[in-house]
């Protein structure tokens, strides 16, 4: 073996034995905050790279699916800000709304209206501020390299007054009305609903068979699941081509107890095969009844209040909620002879999306938004966007396509952005807010002018927009329309828009269509969407509302590490829910701990000045792993280029671990260690090339570990390849490919290589060998004379990597080639 001449490296050790986890991150937290090294520069000749980052629902803990999602996001802004452009990334928090008074109510044990509206606002506001500090320290501990400067709530006077220039502009369009009509409702929250407030839930019940008696006396049996509304009964409907019912087509019939006339009418959406085919329709039990009075011209029975419970009109069910009204209609239909029987089945029931209480139609006075004129135009927007992953684009199509009803923009609560509209108590007619006094408080304000019939007395509008109807403009609130100009033309459209699939149907739409309708431009270039964050096999998403799941992600933090989850964020493809792993965590430390370790391996051969070196003094190995090194750069490159952040992360992981961590560093173990070899220096080039390019193609998912290495052994040290900013990882030039290195033949050659080794290292562990064990006589055979050469020319380095003794180098034999499909044998004659 060769004899090697060591020099006592480690004393000029500056990396620790162990990582100092906690310490670094801390450390490199308040440093990139200190130094700005995420901050935006508007004055700066750069391209823009915008995020419009979504603001998290103030409605309770972040847990672990916010990791997961809010990591993507981050990966993306550190990669372009490694390619030099200026990155745009604020944080907001969506602190108005429904969600968060929830949040308020379950805090305080009390329902909004047991305090007076202006005290119960001043306890979202105190309650809401509270928990944003608790998610920025959360996004400070995770490393997001949010600019906090620009950090934004739905519910400041910036956004309050965008919301509501948006309602007057969409207003003077035309585009948005007011009237009196049947709206989605939650009994539970008292308030309207959109349809992209709606989730289906499937549940249990059962068709109850009622016989109506006609004016002949025969009976019609009619099916329904829900008998508590009778008393609204205004029609029976059945499809025109089922002739059990072709007979009693405009006849009439009498509804059981409360004995009202209805007619019989035929309309196609009558399913013959549900029920018994004949079916009643109440004002209101879903949709299709909606439907159904609208377009019959039916009379109007208001059946449910606001409050869930029935009205007068439903006689001994007057006051009951819903639920208990169900089954005492029940009983008194079957003590009257009404009811023939009861069969169990399951169904399909909207419910809101925050409470899971099934909705009601109920006849409102509320705003809305058109949106059904324009479907196709919208559908056409969405093509013009990028979609990563591309199939999410079907879910946006799929939801426009359907769509049934203009947006529903009021809302029945009291912590909210107010609609901008005063009543004439005289003429009855809109007065809304002029632009210089917005943001406005109807409840608080008074109109500037008097209304155009002269008179000055007004009642405010006492509704507030939907959340969504703030949230929807949030491209405008992160460039501050209308009060920076400069900014705004930067950064509108936003590069992109990062989100999770299932609020494609709101924010994702809805801000398409008031960017369109406000600016009629997109909002957006790309959208990347996130999948969620699952509890467990089958256990669903992790909700802030329902606890945020069992662990929360401080915990995590501390057992684990920032760059630990991050790469659990990084290890499921684009678009794909996850699970919360904890093998991935521990997969993640590993990582961590063996960049570290070959960092400290490093570390003493990157001490000194490295000359300058002909390309042609580099070795077949050193050639190799350069060239493997291009296509890891360039492939993970493509990847994050097309927001494929897990298949970089499993590309540069594999070339750390099983290219340079594996075999390189093995193999340039005796040109390292003896500073008089002449490859010495050469190794050395390689290994800061390599390694400094690892740890760059890395560091938007691992932000503290790489800074911690890049610190101490490669900060200004980069040879012309950093910004002015190099005193940083972060702001590091991304790698480019070097022409110089690309090689398709020492990638053949690198490949017989690799073979080569893996024998050897399968012989010791048959023969219960360490991989260090000393092999006396390494014989080699190799069919391709080119290779053969390179094999010669590497000998120093598969002696270090064999631990061979001596190595014998032989041309294969034809014969030999002929009955052999390997194109390198190898045989072990001695082992020591």
């Amino acid at each position: 073996m060769e004899s090697l001449i060591y020099f006592n490296w480690r004393k000029m050790m500056a990396l620790e034995k162990h990582y100092p986890t906690k310490q670094k991150e801390l450390i490199y937290a308040a440093f990139w905050e200190t130094e700005g090294v995420y901050h935006f520069e508007p004055d700066a000749n750069k391209p823009v790279y915008s995020i419009d980052t979504p603001p998290p629902t103030v409605s309770g803990k972040l847990h672990l699916g916010h990791v997961y999602s809010y990591s993507h996001a981050d990966f993306m802004a550190r990669f372009h800000r490694m390619q030099g452009e200026n990155v745009f990334y604020p944080m907001g928090y969506d602190d108005n709304g429904l969600p968060t008074e929830r949040l308020v109510e379950k805090k305080l044990g009390i329902r909004g209206n047991q305090l007076n509206r202006e005290a119960f606002i001043q306890k979202c506001l105190e309650i809401s501020a509270e928990t944003e500090k608790e998610y920025q320290q959360l996004w400070q501990r995770l490393g997001l390299s949010i600019d906090w400067r620009y950090t934004y709530r739905t519910n400041d006077n910036s956004s309050r007054r965008i919301a509501q220039q948006s309602f007057l502009d969409l207003f003077s369009q035309n585009l948005i009305y007011q009237e009196k009509a049947p709206a989605i409702w939650c009994p539970e929250c008292h308030t309207s609903l959109a349809q992209a407030d709606l989730n289906d839930l499937e549940r249990e019940t059962e068709f109850v068979n009622i016989r109506f008696k006609l004016e002949s006396g025969e009976d019609l049996i009619i099916a329904t699941t829900r008998p508590e509304l009778l008393a609204a009964c205004v029609a029976i409907f059945v499809h025109p081509e089922d002739e059990r019912f072709l007979k009693h087509i405009g006849k009439t019939a009498f509804v059981p107890i409360y004995q009202q006339k209805v007619p019989i009418l035929a309309d196609p959406r009558a399913d013959p095969n549900k029920g018994s085919g004949a079916v009643m329709c109440c004002t209101f039990g879903d949709q299709m009844d909606v439907i159904w009075w609208q377009q019959h011209h039916l009379p109007l029975i208001e059946i449910i209040q606001p409050d869930g419970n029935l009205a007068e009109i439903a006689g001994d069910l007057t006051g009951m909620p819903v639920a208990k009204a169900r089954k005492l209609i029940k009983q008194i239909l079957s003590d009257q002879g009404h009811q023939i029987d009861r069969q169990p089945c399951n169904q399909s029931i909207r419910v809101h999306e925050r409470c899971d209480t099934a909705v009601e139609w109920i006849l409102t006075h509320q705003w809305f938004l058109q949106i059904l004129p324009q479907k196709q135009t919208f559908l056409e927007l969405g093509k013009q966007i990028n979609w990563y992953p591309t199939h999410m684009s079907a879910r946006y199509q799929t939801w426009v396509e359907n769509l049934s009803w203009d947006w529903c923009i009021s809302r029945q609560r009291f912590f909210g952005v107010p609609i901008p509209v005063w009543n004439c108590s005289a003429c009855g007619k809109h007065k809304l807010a002029s632009a210089d006094q917005l943001p406005v408080n109807p409840l608080l304000d008074a109109p500037q002018t008097p209304c155009t019939c002269g008179n000055t007395n007004f009642e405010p509008e006492t509704d507030v927009l939907d959340t969504w109807f703030t949230s929807s403009t949030s491209p405008q609130i992160i460039g501050r329309w209308l009060e920076d100009e400069n900014l705004f033309r930067q950064v509108f459209p936003a590069s992109l828009r990062p989100q999770a699939h299932e609020i494609i149907r709101t924010w994702a739409f809805y801000t398409i269509v008031k960017s369109h309708y406000l600016h009629r431009q997109l909002p957006w270039k790309n959208i990347l969407i996130s999948g969620w964050g699952l509890a467990g096999e089958g256990m669903g998403k992790i909700s802030k509302s329902r606890g945020g799941g069992s662990v929360a992600p401080i915990e995590m933090l501390n057992r684990y590490s920032a760059d630990a989850l991050r790469y659990w964020a990084a290890s499921t493809v684009t678009g794909k829910d996850a699970i919360i792993n904890e093998e991935k965590f521990q997969n993640g430390t590993k990582l961590v701990t063996k960049l570290w370790n070959v960092a400290r391996f490093c570390e003493p051969f990157l001490q000194t000045p490295i000359p300058m070196l002909e390309p042609s003094a580099y070795s077949p190995v050193d050639r190799w792993i350069l060239a493997e090194c291009q296509v890891m750069v360039e492939t993970c490159t493509e990847y994050f280029e097309n927001y494929d952040y897990a298949q970089a992360k499993n590309t540069v992981e594999n070339f750390f671990w099983h290219i340079l961590a594996d075999n390189y560093l093995e193999m340039a173990k005796f040109r390292l260690y003896d500073n008089t070899h002449s490859g010495h220096d050469t190794a050395r080039s390689v290994l800061k090339q390599v390694f400094l390019t690892v740890l760059q193609i890395l560091a938007p998912i691992l932000p503290f570990i790489t800074e911690s290495i890049y610190q101490i052994l490669f900060a200004g040290e980069a040879g012309g390849t950093l910004d002015s900013s190099s005193a940083t990882i972060h702001r590091s030039l991304w790698p480019k490919v070097d022409a110089l290195w690309k090689d398709d033949e020492i990638l053949l050659f690198g490949s017989a290589l690799l073979e080569t080794i893996t024998k050897v290292r399968r012989y010791k562990s048959e023969h219960n060998l360490g991989l260090g064990a000393v092999i006396d006589h390494l014989c080699l055979s190799c069919q391709n004379l080119q290779h053969l050469h390179l094999f010669t020319l590497a000998m120093t380095d598969l002696k270090s990597v064999t631990r061979a003794t001596k190595i014998e180098i032989l041309e294969k034999s034809q014969e030999d080639a002929d009955v052999s499909t390997e194109s390198i044998s190898i045989q072990i004659i001695t082992c020591a």
